[in-house]
């Protein structure tokens, strides 16, 4: 097991890593919408969803794998209301059609309006 880190996406707050890479697979933590540079949350589901997408992005590319490498995620929503706005984003990234449960939760770290996580094979 090797875990995974990139100044690319947002540091762990917790006890936890951004990823794990166990042989050939991929393991994303939940990416919520935390720009790296500067620690803001964007406004809207719209530009939150990019931002998940693009620091999951970014540990998959640490870790030597892509978007179209990743054949699982789990996404959750603060309102399920949001999900075609997320889902349109969300199918920009994810072109390969990867397999996914997409739940609502009560709430989420930062009350931010979504989080993605990924499971990838590297080829």
């Amino acid at each position: 097991m090797k875990a995974i880190e990139t100044k690319k996406a947002p540091g762990a707050i917790g006890p936890y890593s951004q990823g794990f890479e166990v042989g050939q697979m991929v393991y994303t933590s939940g990416q919520i919408p935390v720009n790296p540079e500067n620690g803001q949350i964007p406004e809207g589901i719209a530009a939150q969803a990019k931002q998940s997408c693009l620091n999951v992005g970014a540990i998959l590319e640490a870790a030597g794998a892509s978007f179209e490498n990743v054949f699982k995620t789990t996404c959750f929503l603060a309102d399920m209301g949001d999900f075609a706005e997320f889902n349109k984003v969300y199918a920009e990234y994810f072109t390969s059609k990867p397999a996914r449960s997409c739940v609502a939760v009560k709430s989420l770290p930062k009350d931010v309006l979504c989080e993605i996580e990924a499971i990838a094979i590297k080829s």
